[in-house]
This record gives C-alpha cells, structure tokens and sequence, in this order.
C-alpha cells in the first residue's frame, strides 16, 4: 500500500531545528556556569511562502512490520533484538580515556553507541569517549575510565544514564548538582597490574576482582550501582527512546543531498581519528592513532558503527588549561547522519539540559530514521567544521 505524505507537513514537523548554533556562555572565564536553556519557541523560524517545490509530495512504500521474536524485544540504543529482561533497564554511560597510552581499550565492544568528543583545547584537542552500554551487568572489564566533562554529564542526562566516571574539573559539579544527574559514579573502580601510569589502570568490572599485586577486591558495577541506591531501571524522567530505527536495512538513496562516503577523517589532530566503510560487514570501523581501534577481550575485533552523526557545535573555553563546554542546548542546521556508504543532510535540536537532542531529515523533514546497530556520535567544534574530510 502507498502512502502520499505532503512534504509541508514534514516540514513543519522538523521546523523546530532550523537556527544556529547553540547560544554561547558570554564569560568564559568564570568558575561558575550557568546552564543556558533556549526556550523552544525561539528555536522555531518563521515559514516561507511554499515553493512549487516543496509542495511536491513523495511516495512513501510501507514495508511489511518486523516480527518480533518471542522473549525479544528492540533495543532502544541500537533496534536490535535483545532479551525483554533487558527492557526497562537504564543504561550506563562509561567515560574511556583515549590517549594512546591507554590503549589497547578493554570491552568496549559491549558498547550501544560510543561518543567522541574534544576534550579538552590543549593537547592538539585530544577526544574522550563516553561509551553507552545497555547490557551493563554482563561486564567482565571495560575501559579504562577517566574524567568527565560538562558536555558529557549534559549527555548522559539525556539517555537516563548513571554516568560512570573518575571525577573531572570542578566545572563538572554545577552539572551534577541538577536533580536528574544526581546518579553518577566516581572513581574507586577496580585497578589493574598492567604496567602503566596510574591514571591508565583503572577498569569497570564485574564483582569481586582483585588485585594480585596489591591483595585489594573491588566491587563490580552492579554492586556500585545497588550500594548507591541508584535505579536500575528508568526514572520518572525518562523521555522514552532517543531514536527511531528501520524495520528493513536502509540505503538512502532516495535523498536528494545524499553523496557517496567511504572514509571520513575527523579534524582531532591529537587522536587522528577516522572511520572507513567496510564493504564487508556495510559497517565503519573506527580508527585512531593510524591504527583500527580492535578489543582484545572480543578477541581483537574492530569498533565499527552501522550509523554515524556527526555535527557542528560551537563550543566555549573555561580558563586557560583548555577546560572547555561544548553549546549543546539549543539547535543548528548543520551535520551529516552517514549510514550503508551515503552521507544525507540533518539538523539538530536539544531545548534544555535534561532534553534529548533530535536529528531530523533535510531532506523529508521527520526525525532520521536510523539503520539496525551502533552508533557513533561527534560533536565537531564549529572552528573546524570545515577540515572534516569526506572520501
């Protein structure tokens, strides 16, 4: 059966994410820092006079509905097929140190959707990963875990995430203070004998791992998250999923501004990182310093991601340590949602701190619909939004 759906409709539906970039923090110097929410209204243009163009309407083919396997549902993060008892469990959101002098990185294979964002200005704007792991309680070992940022606790936020962390700069604390991120780990995670620097040891694991040089047990994540009295399971404020999945593997190449993309070199100078299709598995693996970012305890298979968003943000600077806080709250129309080898057009919106931020469609309006799998996420300063490199 076909469907024909007005084009004016759609974009009404998506006019919300049509502005510039968030607004900025006019002092970036002070120690406190005010969490700016840009009311929704002010987000929404005023609508032209419709184009012959646009008054066009597209044809629509209603695929047939996805039988769900009994004792199954969809996951939420990634539209898979994973157990029902996993289906009112929160996820957590796990904060990975991505100096090369961490790696190799341990678990993250387990990861939903991975984060990579500018961590700090110095360093050649070394990237941090923020990993979202739905099945939390199968953990063996995961990380290794740093610091987090005021971006990242604005993000997690977003997921109803328990935000698992090793502290971070004092500008993280007005953040955490807010009654929605008040669920949060820090530091006090299991440390391991791997030869290595202090701060590249510690791991999240499951319970009662111990130390052989030290003689010291560390409880796992799910004993951390019951000590605290966290929820498992979703708060009261839990908007519902963040996106919306294809029942049919997409192709998109119906979209008018759909280009061909095979290899994407992201401007971190730092980390070098990049993603390359893989014909094979019609996944992005995931690249940093030159080399393809594999898990040892997967026995070394390659971090790839069946759907990346990447967007430009504008960001400002706390002191001169290179602190720094992306505007993630507000709306932009820019950025690219890349799937199966095609790049399409999108625009962003996040109305408040505790709100989801929605990628919608420029070419059909409607938040995008994602394919079935991971999905890699970056926030690329605005300053270089232009050096990111498409092949």
């Amino acid at each position: 059966m076909k469907k024909r759906i007005s084009v004016i409709a759609i974009m009404l539906a998506a006019a919300l994410a049509f502005t510039a970039c968030g607004k900025e923090v006019e002092d970036t110097t002070s120690a406190s820092v005010s969490i700016v929410e840009t009311p929704i209204d002010d987000l929404i243009p005023e609508i032209s006079e419709t184009s012959e163009e646009t008054e066009a309407s597209v044809e629509v083919v209603e695929e047939p509905e996805i039988e769900i396997p009994e004792g199954m549902y969809r996951s939420e993060l990634t539209g898979e097929f994973i157990s029902l008892d996993l289906q009112d469990q929160r996820p957590v959101a796990i904060m990975v140190d991505n100096e090369s002098k961490a790696y190799p990185h341990i678990g993250l294979e387990q990861a939903d959707v991975v984060y990579e964002l500018m961590n700090s200005t110095a360093n050649g704007r070394i990237t941090r990963l923020m990993c979202l792991v739905k099945g939390w309680k199968n953990i063996e070992q995961f990380g290794s875990v740093r610091s987090t940022r005021p971006t990242n606790v604005v993000t997690a936020v977003e997921w109803n995430a328990i935000l698992i962390h090793d502290g971070g700069p004092f500008y993280i604390d007005e953040y955490l203070s807010q009654p929605k991120m008040s669920n949060h780990l820090s530091g006090g995670f299991a440390r391991f004998s791997n030869g290595k620097n202090w701060e590249y040891t510690e791991y999240v694991t499951s319970e009662a791992y111990t130390n052989d040089d030290q003689g010291k047990t560390y409880p796992g994540l799910v004993s951390r998250v019951q000590s605290a009295g966290f929820s498992e399971t979703y708060t009261d404020d839990y908007e519902g999923p963040h996106f919306r999945f294809k029942d049919y593997d997409g192709e998109y190449s119906d979209h008018t501004s759909s280009f061909e993309v095979k290899e994407i070199d992201l401007p971190y100078p730092h980390n070098s990182s990049k993603l390359i299709y893989n014909e094979e598995t019609q996944t992005y693996d995931y690249y940093c310093y030159g080399e393809a970012h594999v898990d040892p305890l997967a026995n070394n298979k390659v971090m790839s991601f069946k759907n990346l968003i990447i967007y430009p943000v504008s960001f400002f600077q706390y002191d001169e340590h290179g602190y720094m806080m992306y505007n993630c709250i507000g709306a932009g129309d820019k950025g690219y949602f890349i799937s199966n080898g095609r790049a399409m057009s999108i625009h962003w919106s996040k109305p408040g701190f505790t709100e989801q931020t929605k990628f919608y469609d420029l070419d059909f309006g409607g938040e995008i619909m994602l394919n079935v799998g991971k999905t890699y996420i970056t926030m690329v300063p605005d300053d270089v939004w232009d050096e990111v490199v498409y092949k």
